[in-house]
């Protein structure tokens, strides 16, 4: 399993010296307070660190630039316990790399209506303070996430916890690496791009290989390595009746067993945490990677078909908001158009994610017309049923798009004895119609990442962060609404 390193994010609160000394040491304790008991909350997953109070220009300006220095900070939470006047915070703004979040809550959940008084009202003020400094980032343009409501809701603590995972996986964007064996698929035109702006935008490397460098790594795995997966195989997975005796069905399983291990040797050495493949190049190879590719999928690699770079860099992104549950490289492959029940079935030729598996993952040996190799093993699965997204991020002369369509998975009931792929089914949000004309307008492609524990919002908020555009499809979509934003946003974003 690929490892991210624990990340942190730092508390900032806001104030003034106009209430008195007194008045700042209790900030400072409130503040503290909510940070360990954030701390304790099972909602919350990543480290929140208490920095200080903060009532001058100077010293915002510091610590924002203290935490785009520290490596171990993935964002900065700010909240304005008092009012805090909102020029003060201008300098610090401009400098901050790190994204942001602001809370607007209070100490106290309950207004005391008893003992209220002036003190209490002049302390606990974060409607006054946090709506002027919610203007100054408005003014700004500041890129933000706002969370309103008391500290200790569910609701609240939940959304905190979903702009974290979706902040650590910007800032692992630095580290996110892409290895191309081959180039994409000859005359397909989405899956081409600008890699040199991936990178500026996003932090992505992708880099290139023949594929004889990857060949050169499967050849040399040796053989009680590859009979030690092929037992665990066995354990993890239901293998067909025929790999129990020496011949081709278990020589073809074997041979993914190699490619699996060649293949992770050559991106860990390199220290590369996606891929794509190319079923055009394949020379020296004797099989397609359909089980390898899923099995290293189901560590936390990103991986793409066709020299698709940017929908494996996607992909890995998102298994990070994930941490690596229910994410997967997904193509819609055909349509259901009952009109009663109207559905996309999601697959690809072989490598779909088992994070996504409802069943229990069956190794089949089938053969594949595309690469014209050898039969390749693959894992076969029905997918998992409930609320997902499909996500496509796509170029447009020098500027990106993030599609998202928000779907309801469905629990397969058809038996499909003849497909030997894993496979899910949807229903697209608003409706198949409405949800692929408006797919179709926005330039969505046709390889996406299907995610079940990575949401619409956790999506905007990380296309809000690298500053891209992003069009979310959902139950509220209008096509012809839809079409006219679409024109805004050429001027918007151009």
């Amino acid at each position: 399993m690929i490892e991210i390193k624990p990340y942190e994010f730092w508390f900032l609160t806001g104030s003034q010296h106009l209430y008195g000394e007194e008045v700042l040491k209790e900030v400072e304790n409130n503040s503290k307070i909510i940070c360990e008991e954030l701390n304790k909350n099972q909602n919350i997953t990543s480290n929140i660190i208490f920095k200080s109070i903060l009532t001058n220009a100077a010293d915002v300006r510091k610590v924002m630039l203290e935490a785009n220095s520290d490596e171990n900070c993935a964002g900065v939470i700010t909240w304005m316990h008092t009012f805090s006047p909102a020029k003060l915070w201008i300098s610090g703004l401009t400098v901050l790399q790190k994204p942001l979040l602001h809370l607007n809550t209070q100490f106290n959940r309950d207004i005391p209506w008893k003992e209220i008084d002036m003190d209490f009202m002049n302390l606990n003020q974060s409607a006054h303070g946090d709506r002027e400094y919610g203007f100054m980032g408005t003014r700004m343009g500041i890129a933000r996430k706002v969370v309103a409501g008391h500290w200790k809701n569910d609701g609240v603590t939940k959304k905190i916890d979903a702009w974290m995972k979706t902040s650590i996986a910007v800032t692992e964007g630095a580290n996110i690496r892409v290895a191309r064996f081959g180039d994409n698929m000859r005359n397909v035109a989405v899956t081409d791009g600008d890699k040199v702006e991936a990178q500026i935008k996003f932090g992505w490397t992708v880099d290139y290989y023949g594929i004889g460098d990857l060949v050169e790594e499967i050849e040399k795995v040796p053989q009680e390595e590859i009979e030690k997966l092929y037992k665990e195989y066995e354990e993890q997975y239901d293998l067909p009746q025929e790999a129990e005796e020496p011949g081709e069905i278990r020589d073809a399983i074997l041979e993914q067993a190699r490619i699996e291990l060649g293949l992770k040797r050559f991106l860990s050495e390199r220290n590369y945490n996606a891929f794509t493949t190319n079923f055009e190049d394949l020379h020296g190879m004797k099989q397609l990677p359909g089980l390898a590719a899923q099995r290293l999928m189901a560590e936390g690699y990103g991986f793409a078909g066709e020299g698709d770079w940017r929908t494996a860099a996607l992909l890995r992104m998102m298994k990070i908001i994930a941490e690596n549950k229910g994410t997967s490289f997904m193509e819609d492959y055909t349509y259901h158009l009952d009109p009663e029940n109207e559905m996309v079935l999601g697959s690809h030729m072989l490598e779909i994610c088992p994070t996504i598996a409802a069943t229990k993952p069956k190794v089949v040996v089938q053969p594949l017309v595309m690469g014209q190799k050898a039969d390749p093993a693959r894992l076969v699965f029905d997918g998992q049923g409930g609320q997902a997204v499909v996500a496509s991020l796509i170029e447009l002369g020098g500027r990106y798009r993030l599609v998202v369509n928000e779907v309801q998975a469905e629990h397969q009931l058809e038996e499909t004895p003849n497909l030997p792929v894993a496979k899910v089914l949807w229903k697209p949000e608003p409706s198949l119609g409405e949800a692929i004309e408006s797919w179709i307008y926005a330039g969505g492609a046709h390889h996406t990442v299907f995610s079940n524990a990575v949401s619409a919002d956790q999506l905007f908020e990380f296309a809000n962060m690298v500053n891209i555009e992003c069009v979310i499809i959902d139950k509220d979509t209008n096509v012809k609404q839809l079409r006219n934003e679409l024109k805004l946003s050429e001027a918007v974003w151009r």
